[in-house]
């Protein structure tokens, strides 16, 4: 069944500047094709793209520039490039920028402190940690602004970004280290649970492919609920879990001495002690 498109959002739609796009792999063209499934018009965006693919190509028909010739300054700025390469292309934004623009960076552990040094003063700058779901447009993104940043371009940031999956705000830049490890890493781990699980089923009789199957499922049935439901993931537990039977025995084991909950709570402090040591 194909994806529904999402609906129109009346700030992308009525977006009359001028959006660049630096970076279209896997996260920035989720973006883009985001921004188009909600009406921003292609005629408003360019693309700084080395490695263009089909869709940017099919974009460039409906009136986006790729790679322009010569720079214009863009209203905003979305840095989407891999953080180790930010160093050099960041000098060459700033022909693109002016006090009245805005960036965004989707670059991990790239700080605001080093994002305002590229860019004229004054000017309002977004740091946004987004996660993998977003390639599907279900992705969590949490961004933290400048103090130059007014609540008309945070409304137009959150309508960016949103493009690809739920956003909140934090004022406290030092909390996206812990929320990397939470929310950035996180997909990781649940492909871990689904790949252990599946593995756990292997060992106890079932063939291969069922076990794959029935992990995947579960994992993907499971996380649909939770996020239907009204209620909490304790509540949504508890109601799985009927005294004396078998969910509760395999919870003892995973709620237990050095169970899950331990070796999760040690595996998040570890990844956000390496997000800060990372960002400097």
């Amino acid at each position: 069944m194909a994806k529904a498109a999402p609906k129109p959002t009346a700030t992308l739609k009525s977006f009359g500047g001028r959006l660049l796009l630096v970076g279209a792999g896997k996260m920035g063209g989720a973006m883009l094709e985001g921004w188009v499934a909600r009406g921003l018009d292609p005629k408003n965006i360019a693309v700084l793209e080395p490695q263009p693919g089909k869709t940017l190509a099919a974009l460039t028909r409906r009136g986006l520039v790729l790679n322009p010739a010569k720079p214009s300054a863009a209203s905003v700025i979305v840095i989407g490039v891999k953080p180790q390469t930010a160093p050099d292309v960041l000098p060459q934004l700033r022909a693109y920028a002016n006090k009245s623009s805005m960036a965004i960076s989707i670059m991990a552990g790239r700080t605001l402190a080093f994002l305002e040094k590229g860019f004229p003063a004054g000017m309002a700058v977004v740091r946004a940690m987004p996660n993998l779901p977003a390639s599907i447009g279900r992705g969590i993104t949490v961004s933290v602004p400048n103090a130059h940043v007014t609540k008309q371009k945070r409304d137009l940031a959150t309508s960016l970004l949103s493009a690809v999956g739920a956003v909140e705000w934090v004022e406290q830049e030092k909390l996206l280290d812990a929320v990397t490890a939470v929310s950035g890493s996180g997909p990781a781990y649940v492909f871990l649970l689904a790949e252990a699980l599946a593995a756990a089923g292997v060992a106890s009789g079932l063939p291969k492919d069922l076990a794959a199957t029935l992990a995947r499922e579960t994992v993907a049935g499971s996380g649909e609920l939770l996020k239907r439901s009204t209620l909490d993931a304790a509540t949504l537990r508890h109601n799985v879990t009927s005294p004396g039977g078998t969910t509760a025995a395999a919870l003892q084991v995973l709620m237990g001495p050095g169970g899950f909950e331990t070796l999760m709570a040690t595996a998040v402090a570890m990844a956000t002690k390496r997000s800060k040591e990372l960002a400097g």
